[in-house]
């Protein structure tokens, strides 16, 4: 097996990034691959993912641990894969995202294909850091956009009947 960490900094309390973690049909929106993710049961997901061009169901399972700050996962089917965001509260309005990967490289080979070795374990980190880059923009634009005053709302001046006119 082969581990991978990485980890973001994001301008948003820890609150909002637990949401979105737990917002499972946004994944598309946030991580490589993922065509469509549906929840279902306690702890399961059921995703639709694109593997070398081609759709494939896998089912996951998503547990929650350390009191609203690590959220574990592990598919049920297919390549074998298993992981855990931890966040990190910098302050209250910023946000450590930790995220951790363990893979077999060879079965992940077999799967996906491409290059084997550090070129593998390259492209790997790349996703990686690609999907964690995404998940902050999501992230903090939703905290801007609550944060962002309602418009005014303007109501026509009342028509004033003067004498009949």
């Amino acid at each position: 097996m082969s581990t991978l960490e990485e980890q973001i900094d994001i301008d948003a309390p820890v609150l909002a990034a637990w949401e979105q973690l737990h917002r499972v049909h946004e994944y598309p929106r946030f991580v490589d691959g993922v065509r469509s993710a549906q929840p279902h049961g306690r702890n399961l997901a059921h995703l639709e993912v694109d593997v070398a061009g081609a759709g494939r169901d896998v089912e996951t399972e998503i547990t929650d641990r350390g009191r609203g700050r690590v959220m574990t996962w592990r598919t049920l089917d297919g390549l074998p894969l298993q992981g855990a965001f931890a966040l990190r509260p910098l302050d209250r309005a910023h946000t450590r995202v930790q995220i951790r990967v363990e893979y077999d490289p060879e079965e992940v080979h077999e799967v996906f294909g491409g290059p084997r070795g550090f070129a593998l374990a390259g492209a790997v980190e790349r996703a990686v850091r690609t999907d964690l880059a995404l998940f902050r923009d999501l992230v903090e634009a939703r905290v801007a956009a609550a944060a962002e005053p309602a418009a005014p709302v303007v109501e026509p001046p009342p028509i004033v009947d003067v004498n009949g006119i």
